[in-house]
């Protein structure tokens, strides 16, 4: 019998690594971080597009950031690898990560930047309502998570709210175009 490898624990397992480097190494941010769209275009670094994942705040001990991120990713992730399978699971994560990435990097200010996977975790969310209607599963709560989330990036400052509606946006997209396939 052939094991089962989950891509949702694979990539908390990435992502947490490279916190935890991150905090051996603080200076690794600035390798990974999301910049405005006009600075990544000058320097070439499309990269950052998909490693602004890969880093989390640093301002205390507690890694709330990537905790919270880490928790909705394995919630959210193994639901829907479980019903579309490793592959699918992964092109939903990807895209919301880069659509929510080219809004975040879009909108901006100068010399301002991103961190976090919480773009390709919104998109988890938004993967979530369309395959919730799809089956007819009964989305408010979702819908209130996704309201309250949406909120909080709105109102409280540092969080990019940018890249959770990019994010948002683009996984269900992509999950609609996946399931009616």
């Amino acid at each position: 019998m052939k094991a089962y490898r989950s891509g949702t624990l694979g990539l908390i397992t990435v992502i947490t690594a490279f916190f935890l480097w991150q905090k051996i190494d603080p200076q690794l941010i600035n390798n990974f971080y999301l910049p405005p769209l006009t600075e990544m275009q000058s320097y070439g670094q499309w990269y950052r597009l998909f490693t602004v994942a890969l880093m989390h705040d640093q301002v205390s001990d507690l890694p709330y950031h990537l905790a919270f991120n880490m928790l909705a990713l394995h919630s959210l992730g193994t639901q829907i690898e479980s019903v579309l399978g490793r592959t699918r699971f992964f092109a939903i994560f990807f895209f919301s990560l880069l659509t929510g990435s080219l809004t975040s990097a879009y909108f901006l200010p100068f010399n301002g930047y991103s961190i976090g996977v919480s773009g390709a975790v919104f998109g988890l969310f938004g993967a979530i309502l369309v395959l919730g209607r799809r089956y007819g599963v009964g989305m408010r709560a979702v819908l209130v998570t996704v309201g309250i989330n949406l909120a909080i990036g709105f109102t409280i400052p540092g969080i990019d709210w940018r890249a959770h509606v990019g994010g948002l946006i683009g996984g269900a997209a992509i999950a609609r175009l996946l399931i009616h396939k």
